[in-house]
């Protein structure tokens, strides 16, 4: 049994990618979107009864998904320097833990101007009607700039974030996936949970 979890900023391709990865493999894929969009059919975004049941519920899925021996890709949008979210995540991958499970993270990362194209893609604004407003969300990829979304590629310069020690226990890929088509990036990272030798990373 596999957990993947793949982080990496707004609009860099994690649901994508990971849907290509579910295509091409036995994973299930669970993106970051897959709750967010009915709760805020009820609740506004960040108010105690939306952020109480959207960690319960993803709690619940990755433990169920454990339990029945699923392989899952996870997709997470993770504030590096963020205690709370080192920790929010260490929840939703313990029941994979627990069960022996291989768990691995892979990051995807792109420079801004590449992200802005992918956020107004076809694909993304059908799976996440909060993004339809493409002046908000346009600006919501910029304002989540202030947070630290991707580990420096000098490894050596991130041991004292909240998330180098979670990182340090898995597997951990970093993909530049801005110039790689979906099924692309997706074929280099199932080669890599392999074990087979993949190029350009």
């Amino acid at each position: 049994m596999r957990l993947l979890v793949i982080f990496g900023p707004p609009a860099v391709g994690k649901m994508t990618v990971g849907r290509e990865v579910a295509r091409q493999s036995e994973f299930r894929l669970f993106h970051n979107h897959a709750l967010i969009e009915p709760l805020l059919e009820v609740f506004n975004y960040g108010t105690p009864p939306f952020n109480r049941l959207l960690a319960d519920w993803r709690a619940g899925v990755a433990e169920e998904a454990a339990l029945s021996g699923t392989d899952l890709v996870f997709t997470f949008v993770w504030g590096l320097e963020q205690q709370a979210d080192a920790d929010e995540l260490k929840t939703y991958i313990r029941p994979y833990i627990e069960k022996g499970a291989d768990v691995a993270f892979v990051e995807l990362a792109a420079d801004l101007d590449t992200r802005l194209q992918r956020n107004r893609t076809e694909f993304r604004l059908a799976e996440k009607r909060s993004k339809r407003n493409v002046e908000w969300s346009d600006a919501n990829v910029r304002e989540m700039e202030r947070f630290l979304m991707n580990t420096d590629l000098d490894a050596s310069l991130d041991r004292s974030l909240p998330s180098s020690a979670l990182l340090a226990e898995h597997r951990h890929m970093r993909l530049d996936n801005g110039d790689l088509t979906p099924q692309e990036a997706a074929a280099r990272i199932l080669a890599w949970l392999d074990g087979s030798p993949t190029r350009g990373l």
